[in-house]
């Protein structure tokens, strides 16, 4: 947000600006007025002066004399700066009215903040947390199995990136092993959206794999919601052996309801490393990618969506970009302003110069009769 400076009542300024210019010129030429002023006064004296010492002879220049003890004190009073400065020091007052002037007219600052309408896309993100998500494939450029994540920390990351790309949008997250479950409900803050995100852990639904209740708990998720486009997006790596609701079943009914489906199947092909736990600790052992892609493409093909599969890290990234660029949509926004009163930045200092001039002219720059 970037900050802005405005008047809001600049209409003063073109009545005082007038007023103040013309003040400043008689501010500034009064001085030579009253020394015009003073010069017409001299010489005026002086012709009166002149025609007196005609008729009265010597007796006038008697008159006319002043006598000085010593002319000492008249020379170094007029070598003195006194006037000079007590000019410049009145001429504060010239700084003080501005800013009461400027202070009349309300300096404001403001913020633009923007407004946005709730009629984007709604996106359940449905995350697999199986025991199978421990495989080590996806971090493949890693030759070192100990420095490779797993599958699931590797999701993570990137699903986190999508939702900071998508800030008009609401993004709910649905997990799912044996059993499916929502882990946040759909939302704009995306900031708790990714504090939840970040507590996803390998079994914590089970270690089975059950695809169809995970899309069903979505589509209930997104049945009631007025967003001009549903989305699901479904990330595995297995084949679905568990849940009362079947794959191809769940997507029907989430089509019915006007939710589109993306699936994403994660996992390199033939076998993957993959930690073990066993009696001697942990193992590396490898394992078939078992993924059901026929099944993952049909469901998406029901529901209007697409099927891709991620071989590793780059992949998987290149995906959710792929399906951002694919649902994009328009949002309305209104723009407003936040404003802040700024008229103490100048009333505070224009007090000061006040009292400076006060002082000074009161104490060492006093004038006397």
């Amino acid at each position: 947000m970037n900050e802005k400076l405005l008047l809001a009542d600049a209409r003063w300024l073109w009545v005082l600006l007038p007023l103040y210019v013309v003040w400043a010129l008689l501010w500034w030429l009064r001085p030579r007025w009253r020394h015009l002023a003073v010069r017409r006064r001299f010489s005026v004296g002086e012709r009166a002066s002149v025609g007196r010492k005609a008729s009265e002879g010597g007796k006038a220049a008697e008159r006319a004399a002043v006598s000085y003890s010593s002319l000492v004190h008249a020379r170094q009073s007029a070598r003195s700066g006194a006037p000079t400065a007590r000019r410049l020091v009145s001429a504060l007052r010239l700084v003080v009215v501005a800013l009461v002037l400027l202070a009349v007219m309300r300096p404001q600052t403001g913020r633009a903040l923007t407004e946005v309408s709730t009629e984007g896309i709604d996106i359940v993100l449905v995350i697999d947390t199986s025991g199978s998500m421990r495989a080590l494939d996806l971090d493949a450029h890693e030759r070192s199995l100990s420095r490779r994540r797993d599958r699931l920390e590797v999701a993570k990351d990137v699903v986190e990136t999508f939702i900071a790309a998508r800030p008009n949008d609401r993004v709910g997250l649905v997990v799912f092993g044996a059993e499916a479950f929502t882990q946040c409900p759909l939302t704009l803050d995306h900031g708790i959206a990714a504090t939840f995100l970040e507590q996803l852990e390998i079994g914590m639904a089970g270690d089975a794999t059950a695809i169809g209740s995970a899309v069903g708990v979505a589509t209930k998720r997104l049945r009631n919601s007025e967003a001009e486009s549903k989305v699901a997006v479904l990330l595995t790596d297995g084949r679905s052996n568990a849940g009362a609701l079947t794959p191809l079943r769940a997507a029907e009914a989430a089509a019915a309801l006007g939710v589109k489906l993306y699936t994403i199947g994660v996992g390199t092909r033939g076998q993957a490393p993959i930690v073990v736990e066993t009696r001697f600790g942990p193992r590396v052992v490898y394992e078939d990618v078992e993924i059901d892609e026929d099944t993952l493409r049909r469901m998406a093909t029901v529901t209007g969506g697409a099927y891709f599969r991620a071989e590793d890290v780059a992949g998987l990234e290149t995906i959710y970009e792929r399906i951002d660029e694919l649902e994009k949509t328009e949002i309305t926004q209104e723009s407003f302003m936040e404003y802040e009163e700024r008229f103490a930045w100048l009333v505070t200092p224009a007090v000061f110069l006040l009292l400076l001039e006060v002082v000074l002219l009161d104490t060492r720059l006093r004038k006397l009769p």
